[in-house]
């Protein structure tokens, strides 16, 4: 009861401690909040019922939509090593920062928003409070979305006189996906040294119209107002205007999107160009005139027009002075006499065409030389009393009347025509450009330009003519070597011929310009023209077709090879050479060069290919290579090409070629004598009983007489059985080749290839037992000497003769229960083989184990022959398999050191023999087959001994170190004693020294 009390005050002690103290709540700025790009945003955070100091810590991280369980940090007002590496640099570089508002309250700045910037924002506050208790941190999502704000006006140079009205137009434009307004506002940039702006009048986001200070009284009366028209256009007008409207205008858009905590935010603001608008005042002590001495011209003649200030005291009072045509700015003239020309006109004025200048206080002179179509119009002088000193002001202005200026256009009677003698040509001819001039009355110049073939660059200087008949060629044509030396003559007044030697590739074609000038009274004028030339490169349109009458040649016939060459332009005269290719038809023939045929008619041959240089005509005509080849034989059979060289004319020398085509390849086939053997394919059986010997016909019913003959003989040993058992191969030559099953050496001995006629061939069985039965049948080949080689002309195979043993009838008892059995890799198993037969003392016991994958397709492992020969079919078994015979009946058969390809099916055969009588043949009384035993083999367990076994050098080391050791420390122990006897030895010999001498034994000599 006592622990109960104690457990409920402890408990209302901590309810009271925790309302005293009050829980932390951590608040950020509520989204979702949406930005648009490279916009800056402020993301505001702040903590409240905390302990601790009253200046409290702030870390900022992101959650990105990629990996939205993943904090990324980005800054910190604690610990500078905060941000993770994507944000350091921005930390650094203040593009990121934290700005404090007060110990409790920061805002995140992002000065330059990024799409990778989206994402849920997290504000965390490290705990300063004794325990924990409320909010730590607090999240806000922020997207980031496309600035899609536009606002255009174009910009322009007004000048109105005072009381006038102005109109200016704006675009503006959004196509946002989230609902947003549009607020439109008008701006006066004054001229004065503050630059001061003030508001003119804006539609709110609202949709409120709203005019600055300034304006308010002219909105009410309404000479201000803004008008929108369709859905972005927002045009200003200002009537009556004032000198105080004098200045820059310009149009702001921006646009707002309400956020979650139903604040409104301008997330994007666009400026426009900037009109400047002059306001003239209308003084009335200010006259302007404007006078012209001749306002009717023509192209090339000279304008002067006067501009005259009538005013009083004009001695005394500053002015300034613009030269208008059209109401556009042409010049100004400031108090001090400072020209300034538009940028327009900066170059004219360079050139000394245009000049202005002010003549005295009152009289201002603009001077147009060589006047030209683009001066027509309406020209006017504004003048401004500009109030000193300091800063300039305009105290007043006046605008004068308009004098019309008029150029007509000079009759132009030159006419141009530019032609070519040579429209397609090869690479290497000449280009020959021929510019003919008609109705020029005055010294002209000429320039060559051109353009090559699907080129959208500026045109190639390749030459000029000035007028007193100086040449200049352009920087591409100024080597002599690659395109020769380039001509520009004037053939007459009005011929220009352009030549150019050697053209080099197809880039020198395209179209080529001819720019004439024609000068007069410092007056010019220029006609062009154009014409259109090809260069064909040497290989343009260039083939070889390679032809021959008859693909397939009789052996002895001679064929002929036709390499016909085209192309787009006369090949007659260009130089050409030749590549004959041959590819044997063999297995691994490669291609080889034949013969090169230079030309200047020198032949190459391949030393390779000797035997083609002693039967090979070569022929050339005008556009067509020949070789024609004689007594075709089997080494001519294979894939011939040529291959074509081709140079350019009159520019490289000869060697080096300028395109290569290679024809289409064309097979010979060369038919060697039809062959005329004939096999019989008469089937046949053969029985046979006992061991006796036995043979199998194969018979030639025809061939040619002089015909070498290969025989193979072939065993099928099941009727299923697809695939033939080579016996042995008698050569065309009697070099006999037995098969792998056959070439065991009793094998060998049995079966014998004996030829007993010019065409009867014998394969003789000796000694034939059960497992020889089968179907024997021979393959014939017929071969022939032919000039060079000996070639096989075909083959005919025999009819099938069946070997059937005749079993006794008594049949021995073998064990025939099935076993499986498994074996680790590595051990040794036996395989058991009983025969439950007595067998009598005249008998003799043959015995065979065979093994397969499976029982019908098994081959023999070992035999043990009547008189107990074991004869292995391949040497390798002789190591792993042991055949013993502990009784008159166990034929049991172990293997050693099971391997992986051991496992299989097995079984044994026993057969029982017996002798006649006295030197008589002996004869199978009787036989039988023991049940199957299939051997699974399991792969041998990994031991630090075995793999020391398994490995050769280590097992070597191991066991040779002791061997090692012991040799260098008997060594040792060997010098040491025969280093300490030497010592020993020495010392008694010397000691007897001294005995001998001091008893006067010893006489010194």
């Amino acid at each position: 009861m006592g622990l109960m009390c104690c457990l409920a005050a402890a408990f209302l002690l901590l309810v009271l401690l925790g309302l005293s103290t009050g829980q932390r709540v951590v608040t950020v700025q509520k989204g979702p909040l949406y930005r648009v790009r490279g916009s800056h945003i402020t993301l505001w955070c702040k903590v409240s019922g905390y302990q601790g100091p009253a200046e409290q810590n702030f870390q900022w991280s992101i959650y990105l939509p990629s990996a939205p369980e993943r904090e990324v940090q980005i800054i910190s007002t604690a610990n500078p090593s905060f941000p993770y590496a994507i944000y350091t640099q921005r930390v650094r570089s203040q593009e990121i920062y934290v700005e404090r508002v007060q110990g409790d309250a920061v805002l995140l700045h992002i000065t330059e928003l990024q799409d990778q910037d989206a994402g849920e924002y997290e504000c965390h506050t490290p705990s300063t409070d004794e325990r924990y208790f409320g909010s730590y941190s607090a999240k806000t999502n922020l997207s980031v979305v496309a600035d899609t704000l536009s606002a255009s006006m174009m910009p322009q140079i007004l000048v109105h006189p005072e009381g006038d009205m102005v109109e200016l137009t704006c675009e503006v434009s959004k196509s946002t996906a989230q609902h947003t307004h549009l607020s439109v506002g008008w701006y006066h940039l004054l001229e004065s040294g503050d630059r001061h702006t003030e508001e003119v009048l804006t539609l709110s986001k609202d949709f409120v119209l709203r005019p600055g200070p300034s304006y308010t009284q002219r909105f009410l009366s309404g000479d201000v107002r803004l008008n929108k028209i369709g859905n972005t256009i927002y045009k200003l007008s200002i009537g009556a205007l004032e000198l105080s409207d004098q200045g820059q205008l310009y149009c702001e858009a921006a646009e707002w999107i309400e956020d979650p905590d139903e604040m409104w935010k301008d997330i994007s603001r666009k400026q426009t160009g900037r009109t400047s608008l002059t306001v003239i005042s209308q003084g009335r002590d200010l006259s302007v005139v404007i006078t012209a001495a001749e306002s009717s011209l023509s192209e090339g003649d000279t304008v002067k027009l006067n501009c005259m200030v009538e005013a009083q005291k004009s001695s005394s009072r500053q002015f300034q002075v613009l030269w208008l045509l059209n109401s556009m700015e042409v010049a100004r003239v400031d108090p001090y006499g400072v020209l300034i020309w538009k940028e327009e006109y900066e170059e004219r004025a360079k050139l000394g065409q245009l000049r202005a200048f002010k003549q005295s206080n009152t009289v201002y002179v603009l001077i147009i030389y060589e006047v030209g179509l683009k001066d027509n119009g309406t020209y006017h002088c504004s003048v401004s009393e500009m109030k000193t000193p300091g800063d300039f002001h305009i105290i007043q202005g006046n605008l004068s009347s308009s004098i019309q200026v008029d150029v007509k256009p000079v009759e132009r009677r030159m006419q141009l025509s530019v032609s070519t003698s040579t429209p397609h040509v090869v690479a290497g001819d000449a280009l020959i450009l021929l510019c003919q001039v008609q109705g020029a009355t005055s010294p002209v110049s000429v320039q060559w330009w051109h353009l090559p073939p699907q080129h959208l660059g500026p045109q190639v200087l390749v030459a000029t003519m000035e007028r007193d008949g100086t040449l200049s060629l352009g920087s591409s044509y100024h080597n002599n070597r690659t395109r020769g030396s380039l001509r520009l003559e004037k053939a007459n007044s009005g011929t220009f011929t352009l030549v150019i030697p050697n053209t080099l590739d197809e880039g020198d074609g395209g179209r080529y310009g001819c720019k004439v000038t024609e000068w007069f009274k410092g007056k010019s004028w220029t006609e062009e023209g154009e014409t259109t030339v090809t260069v064909s490169s040497v290989g343009f349109n260039l083939h070889a077709r390679l032809r021959s009458r008859i693909a397939t040649v009789r052996y002895g016939q001679s064929f002929e090879l036709d390499c016909q060459v085209s192309a787009s332009y006369a090949l007659e005269e260009v130089p050409m050479s030749v590549v004959w290719l041959f590819q044997p038809s063999l297995p691994t023939g490669h291609q080889h060069e034949l013969v090169r045929v230079l030309p200047n008619g020198t032949m190459a041959w391949n030393t390779a290919q000797a035997h083609f240089q002693r039967k090979a005509l070569l022929m050339k005509a005008a556009t067509s290579f020949r070789m024609h080849l004689h007594s075709a034989m089997a080494a001519d059979q294979g894939t011939y090409q040529c291959v074509v060289e081709v140079w350019r004319r009159n520019v490289l020398p000869l060697g080096q070629s300028a395109a290569t085509v290679r024809s289409n390849a064309v097979g010979i086939k060369v038919v060697l004598p039809e062959s005329k053997l004939q096999v019989s394919t008469k089937e046949s059986s053969v029985e046979i009983a006992g061991s006796a010997d036995t043979a199998i016909e194969c018979r030639i019913v025809f061939a040619q007489n002089n015909s070498q003959f290969a025989v193979t003989w072939y065993l099928l040993r099941h009727l299923a059985d697809a695939t033939p058992l080579q016996i042995l191969r008698a050569s065309y030559s009697s070099i006999l080749e037995y098969g792998a099953e056959f070439s065991s050496p009793d094998k060998k001995s049995r079966f014998l290839s004996q030829r007993t006629s010019s065409n009867v061939f014998w394969l003789k069985i000796l000694s034939a037992n059960p497992g020889d039965q089968g179907r024997y049948y021979c393959v014939v080949e017929e071969w022939l000497w032919l000039v060079d080689s000996w070639y096989k002309l075909g083959e005919g195979a025999s009819g099938r003769t069946t070997l059937e043993f005749r079993l006794p009838e008594r049949e021995l008892h073998l064990e025939k229960t099935n076993y499986s059995i498994s074996a680790r890799e590595g051990e040794d198993v036996t395989l058991h083989c009983l025969l439950r037969d007595a067998c009598p003392p005249t008998t003799r016991i043959l015995a065979i184990w065979f093994q397969g994958k499976e029982s019908s397709n098994a081959k023999p492992l070992v035999t043990l022959h009547r008189d107990g020969a074991i004869e292995y079919s391949w040497e390798s078994l002789s190591r792993r398999l042991y055949l013993r015979r502990p009784t008159a009946g166990d034929f049991s058969l172990t293997l050693h050191s099971v391997e992986e390809g051991d496992a299989g099916v097995y079984y044994c055969q026993v057969q029982e023999w017996q002798q006649q009588s006295e030197g008589k043949n002996w004869v199978m009384q009787a036989l039988a087959h023991s049940g199957y035993t299939r051997l699974t083999t399991i792969p041998p367990e990994s031991t630090v001994l075995s793999r020391i076994c398994s490995s050769p050098p280590l097992l070597n080391f191991i066991l040779f170190l002791p061997l090692v050791l012991i040799l260098l420390l008997t060594l040792a122990i060997f010098c040491w004693y025969f280093k300490f006897r030497k010592s020993k030895n020495a010392s008694i010999t010397e000691d007897q020294l001294m005995e001998l001498q001091g008893a006067g034994g010893v006489k010194k000599t």
